[in-house]
């Protein structure tokens, strides 16, 4: 940009470009099918969230991660079997007198942490006026900026250069 050429339009960022796709309209009663409310019917509760949260910190056991959430024992007893029963995460026995078990991460919990992050970063950016509360460093040296790339080349995803291939439609 030279001093003559004016300043770029903020509207203008493809970052900022919706998708535009022409998805078919669902049918009244029956709410579109997609992956995302799929998963926001398992993890789309605070509690849900924050419990994944404290296992991906190491917090592994109940007492724990009632205290570093903030959730009622009960709500949290039920968010904690649902992630489980959903295969989220894993009940390891540590105790046989009494009986105690902790909680672990699953491959499917694991996955979970690219979605952890970006929430992160979102309220980072959006909802912390004095500064982010946690800060992660990567192995590379630097502080973590989580991002969303395509896998096959690296390059940021953006809503202008998304493209729909298919729906299936199916329930």
């Amino acid at each position: 940009m030279t001093p003559a050429d004016p300043p770029p339009d903020p509207l203008d960022d493809p970052l900022d470009d919706p998708l535009d796709v022409d998805l078919p309209v669902a049918d009244p009663g029956h709410p579109r099918v997609c992956s995302i409310a799929r998963t926001l019917e398992l993890v789309g509760e605070k509690w849900a969230l924050l419990a994944v949260r404290e296992v991906f910190y190491g917090v592994h056991r109940f007492d724990r991660i009632v205290a570093n959430t903030g959730a009622p024992r009960d709500v949290m007893t039920t968010r904690l079997r649902r992630l489980t029963e959903a295969g989220v995460l894993v009940r390891v026995p540590y105790s046989q007198r009494p009986p105690r078990s902790e909680y672990r991460l699953t491959e499917a919990g694991r996955d979970l942490l690219p979605v952890l992050l970006s929430l992160m970063r979102w309220g980072d950016e959006h909802l912390a006026a004095d500064g982010p509360p946690v800060v992660w460093g990567h192995a590379c040296g630097h502080d973590l900026v989580p991002s969303t790339v395509c896998r096959s080349c690296g390059e940021p995803v953006r809503g202008s250069g998304l493209e729909l291939k298919r729906t299936t439609g199916a329930g």
